[in-house]
């Protein structure tokens, strides 16, 4: 299914209410997996998040920006197996500067303002998620397809 991902309701929520994603990167030998805090576009075609330098995160990043983050609404509750949404994002992430990382630092930090001072430091960086596509999974099985053209 192709549907337009900005005019569905369960991801719209999940991806404005939902302040923090389970990153994944290309650790060499095997994926690498990191909380991030996210801010997420409107149209869903762009995700923000900011980490240290001398991350690791930041470190398999430089070797290959391709990633998936997923965003979920779970409660560790048994009723998590029919109520609980989980969207699987798949992009190209780069790492900002001059004035695209102000715009997206904007964004950012209109949805995380408690980390102005973390992203004011100059060892950390800001990174731009372009969505690729989103695989939207509810009532733990039901999977719904939106896929962006870049």
């Amino acid at each position: 299914m192709n549907d337009l991902a900005e005019n569905d309701p369960i991801l719209q929520e999940l991806c404005s209410g939902q302040p923090l994603a389970v990153l994944a990167t290309d650790a060499g030998r095997a994926p690498y997996t990191s909380l991030v805090a996210v801010a997420v576009t409107a149209d869903l075609r762009q995700l923000y998040f900011a980490t240290p330098r001398a991350s690791r995160k930041w470190a398999n990043l430089a070797e290959n920006g391709q990633v998936s983050l997923l965003i979920d609404n779970r409660s560790n509750q048994v009723a998590d197996f029919s109520e609980a949404a989980a969207a699987t994002i798949l992009g190209s992430a780069e790492e900002l500067s001059g004035a695209e990382r102000e715009a997206g630092l904007d964004l950012f930090l209109g949805r995380h303002p408690h980390l102005r001072e973390f992203t004011a430091s100059p060892s950390c960086a800001l990174f731009r998620v372009q969505v690729a596509s989103i695989y939207l999974v509810t009532c733990f099985q039901n999977v719904r397809e939106f896929h962006f053209g870049l």
